[in-house]
C-alpha cells in the first residue's frame, strides 16, 4: 500500500475524528501499532454492512460490493437475540430496529395435540431482557442506509465478486465484469454461504445442503392477537411449524406475523401439486390460530421457500482475508441465531483488529475469540435439527421423551434459554456475560468512545 494513501487517509481520518463527539481521545493509531487499511468488504448483509459501520468508524477505508444491482428489504421473519441487540446499540441503530419490531418474552413448543415440549422465557435468566421479532427486511434496511450515509465507506452495488488473488500482503477483489479492486490490507468475506470465495482460498471448507428447508409467508395480524410468543407445533420429527410476531416490517403501520412451515426440500413439488386447499386445511388442524394467515394466501407464489446449508471452515481466516456470517458459518435456523451470530461476528472483529498490532495478529485474535461461541451454536444446530426435521421416528419419540424434563429442572431451562438467548459458549465455558451486555443494550452507544 503506498506511503501517499496511508498519508492522505491518516490526515483525513484524523481531521474527522479531531470534530467527532464519537472519539475522546482521537485517533486510536496514535497508541497502538496499526495503521489505517483499506479494506474491501463482499456482501452487504447483516455481516457485511456491521463490519463495514465498524472499521470505517475506526478509522479505515471501506470499499462494500453487493452484487445485487438495487438491494431491497425482502424476506421474512427473524428473531433479534440480546447479542444482536448489543452489537446494533453499539452502533446507534438499535433504536429504529427495535421501533419496527414486536417484543419478545417466550419460546413455546408443542406437540400436535397440545403436550408442551418446552417453555422458554427469557425472564428465567433476566428480567430484562427479551427477544424481538422482526422482518428481516428491517434489519436490512437499516444496516443499508447507514452503510450509505457513513464516512469512509463507499458501496459498489451491482458488483459480484468472483476472486480475490493475494498480491504480497495486500489482495485484489475481482468482480464479475473482470475489473480488479484494490489493492486490500484486509478482505472480508461475507457474502452468504453461496459464497464463490469458498474456492478462493486455502482455508478446509465443506459446504453442504440441508434436505430441509421452510415454507414461509408474511401475513397482516390486523387485530393483533398474537402476544409476545413465538410459537411452535411439532408432528413427529416431519412437521413442525409456527407463527413468529414480526413486527410492522420495512414500511406501513399494519403488524405483521411470519407463517413458517418445515418441509423437505425435495417434497416442495409435491405440495405445489397437492393445491393450497389440502394444505390449508391440514395447518388450520394444527392450530387454528394460522386460519387468518392462511386465508391472505390466494395462491402459492405467495408462499416462499427456503432451502438451508451447512457451511463449516477448519478456521475463518487466512493472510489478508477473513469470512464471516453465513459465508463462515451457516448451519439451519433451528437455533433462529443466523444474524445475531454475523452481527456479532461483526463486532469482534472489529474489536480484535482494534488492539492489534498487525493486520495478521488482529485476524488470529478473531478467529481466538469466536472459536467457543460459534463452535457451540455450530454443534448445537446440527445435533438439534433432526429431532425437528427430519423423517426418523425414535428421534421424535425421545425428543418428546426428554424434551418436557427442561420444565421441572431449572438448571436445564436456563441452560436452553441461554442458547436461545446467543449467550452461550460451550459445555463448559463461561457464558457471555450478562451485566456489560445489559449495560450495552440499555444505553446505545458508538463503538469508538475512548
Amino acid at each position: 500500500m503506498s506511503s501517499a494513501w496511508r498519508d492522505a487517509t491518516r490526515a483525513k481520518n484524523a481531521s474527522t475524528l479531531a470534530v467527532s463527539s464519537r472519539y475522546t481521545t482521537g485517533p486510536w493509531w496514535h497508541d497502538r501499532g496499526v495503521e489505517p487499511l483499506r479494506v474491501g468488504v463482499v456482501g452487504c448483509g447483516s455481516a457485511g454492512a456491521a463490519a463495514a459501520l465498524f472499521l470505517a468508524r475506526d478509522g479505515h477505508a471501506v470499499d462494500v460490493f453487493e452484487r445485487v444491482a438495487e438491494p431491497k428489504p425482502i424476506g421474512a421473519g427473524i428473531t433479534l437475540q440480546p447479542t444482536g441487540q448489543a452489537v446494533l446499540a453499539r452502533l446507534g441503530l438499535l433504536a429504529p430496529v427495535a421501533a419496527r419490531g414486536a417484543r419478545l418474552e417466550r419460546l413455546w413448543c408443542r406437540r400436535l395435540g397440545g403436550r408442551t415440549l418446552v417453555d422458554l422465557r427469557y425472564a428465567d435468566i433476566d428480567p430484562e431482557l427479551h427477544g424481538i421479532g422482526l422482518h428481516r427486511g428491517v434489519l436490512f434496511q437499516t444496516l443499508h442506509d447507514a452503510v450509505k450515509v457513513e464516512p469512509g465507506v463507499t458501496l459498489r452495488c451491482g458488483h459480484g465478486v468472483e476472486a480475490m488473488p493475494r498480491d504480497g500482503a495486500t489482495r485484489w477483489l475481482v468482480t464479475k465484469d473482470g475489473a480488479r479492486h484494490g489493492p486490500y490490507d484486509l478482505v472480508v468475506v461475507a457474502d452468504g454461504s453461496v459464497s464463490e470465495l469458498h474456492d478462493d482460498t486455502s482455508i478446509p471448507t465443506k459446504v453442504k445442503p440441508y434436505a430441509w428447508g421452510a415454507l414461509w409467508f408474511v401475513a397482516e395480524d390486523r387485530d393483533g392477537k398474537h402476544g409476545p410468543v413465538l410459537d411452535q407445533i411439532v408432528h413427529r420429527a416431519r412437521t413442525m411449524c409456527g407463527l413468529l410476531p414480526t413486527g410492522l416490517g420495512p414500511t406501513g403501520d399494519t403488524p405483521l406475523i411470519s407463517l413458517f412451515w418445515s418441509i423437505r426440500a425435495d417434497r416442495v413439488d409435491a405440495w405445489k401439486q397437492a393445491g393450497l386447499a389440502a394444505w390449508k386445511q391440514e395447518a388450520r388442524a394444527y392450530d387454528p390460530r394460522m386460519d387468518a394467515a392462511l386465508a391472505q394466501i390466494a395462491d402459492a407464489s405467495q408462499v416462499l421457500f427456503t432451502q438451508y446449508k451447512d457451511v463449516s471452515m477448519k478456521h475463518w481466516h487466512e493472510p489478508g482475508a477473513v469470512f464471516l456470517g453465513d459465508a463462515a458459518h451457516a448451519t439451519s435456523p433451528q437455533l433462529g441465531q443466523g444474524a445475531n451470530l454475523a452481527l456479532y461476528d461483526a463486532m469482534e472483529l472489529a474489536d480484535a483488529l482494534r488492539t492489534a498490532t498487525s493486520v495478521e495478529a488482529g485476524l488470529a485474535a478473531y478467529t481466538l475469540a469466536r472459536k467457543r461461541h460459534l463452535g457451540y451454536y455450530q454443534f448445537a444446530t446440527r445435533a438439534l435439527t433432526p429431532f425437528f426435521q427430519g423423517d426418523s421416528r425414535f428421534l421424535a419419540w425421545m425428543r418428546d421423551w426428554t424434551f418436557p424434563t427442561s420444565r421441572w429442572l431449572g438448571f436445564l431451562r436456563r441452560r436452553m434459554v441461554r442458547t436461545m438467548a446467543g449467550l452461550d459458549r460451550g459445555i463448559v465455558r463461561r457464558p457471555i456475560p450478562l451485566a456489560p451486555l445489559k449495560q450495552q443494550i440499555a444505553a446505545p452507544r458508538l463503538p469508538s468512545s475512548r
